[in-house]
């Protein structure tokens, strides 16, 4: 057995330790995992491990994640509607509390490898991604910062710029990007991304923005933004879902049809996208139950 492969078996004991009943879903996802992304995750495990966090804290921030989207979920399937519908309502227990934010955003990166939806937005973006292209990179809200991550592995570009509201979300941000990419030409900043003044509008040679829009009240005016920033022939990567509740999810989709206007109505054309269903059902169906939906787009600015 690799070393990678022992570590990733170690959070999985850890995990089934806390939680039995996710034994069979755990396993078949690790099963499922290519040998570079047991790697990647294995390394991104050390990483913790070398900050002092044991592999018990590591799962139980994977759980966190899982159980509030479980619970979301319950809420959704009573009320047709997601609990909150404001940045405000969400703030403080989400974003303003060190603590949560801290294992939510380990959490969050585990589910990187280990949710079958996430996995694929992830390959989706590793296999677009420009690979010899110089120009600079933008990133909104890169939470856990492994699409930063890939896009230093796999981009050639001159400069990586990130921007997020979390303090938790930049310094996770930054370690990580330090840790696996010391001098690599990133810089992650706390700010606004709607206002701020050093985003000079079509100088961006590729802008990725992952599970942002869903966390906003105007996700419009984001899709806006992005097409003034973006050059001409800019790559532009985009994740969002549908009907899919979380502790902090505020603006509602019902369809990927009411999404893709919306895409198309704001200045960005679609040029390949990929829409997940709920596991084990079809898009028809999912839509038919009110079951979430993953979805990522390669974007263009329209012309």
């Amino acid at each position: 057995m690799s070393d990678s492969r022992s570590t990733v078996d170690r959070l999985v004991e850890a995990i089934v330790e806390q939680y039995p009943v996710h034994q069979g879903f755990i396993t078949q996802a690790v099963d499922g995992a290519t040998p570079e992304e047991i790697d990647r995750l294995a390394g991104y495990l050390e990483f913790c491990l070398g900050k002092g966090l044991s592999l018990d804290y590591l799962a139980e921030s994977y759980l966190t994640i899982l159980g509030d989207t479980l619970d979301e979920q319950h809420y959704f399937s009573e009320h047709g509607a997601y609990r909150h519908s404001t940045f405000a309502e969400v703030a403080a227990s989400v974003y303003h509390d060190r603590d949560y934010m801290d294992r939510y955003m380990y959490g969050l990166a585990i589910t990187n490898f280990l949710w079958p939806n996430h996995v694929s937005m992830s390959r989706f973006l590793r296999r677009t991604l420009p690979r010899n292209r110089p120009g600079r990179y933008l990133e909104i809200g890169p939470g856990h910062g492994f699409l930063l991550l890939s896009a230093i592995e796999i981009g050639d570009f001159d400069d990586f710029l990130a921007v997020d509201l979390s303090a938790a979300s930049v310094q996770q941000t930054r370690t990580i990007v330090e840790h696996f990419h010391p001098g690599a030409p990133a810089r992650v900043e706390m700010q606004d991304f709607l206002e701020a003044d050093n985003l000079s509008p079509g100088t961006f040679d590729a802008i990725v923005m992952g599970e942002v829009l869903e966390h906003v009240e105007q996700p419009e005016v984001f899709l806006r933004r992005i097409a003034d920033l973006a050059r001409d022939d800019a790559y532009v990567f985009v994740t969002t879902c549908i009907n899919a509740p979380a502790v902090d999810h505020i603006y509602l989709w019902q369809t990927t049809d009411e999404l893709e206007e919306m895409i198309t109505a704001n200045g960005l054309t679609i040029v390949e996208p990929l829409r997940l269903p709920y596991e084990g059902k079809s898009l028809e169906e999912s839509r038919a139950l009110r079951l979430p939906i993953n979805v990522a787009y390669v974007l263009a600015k329209a012309h």
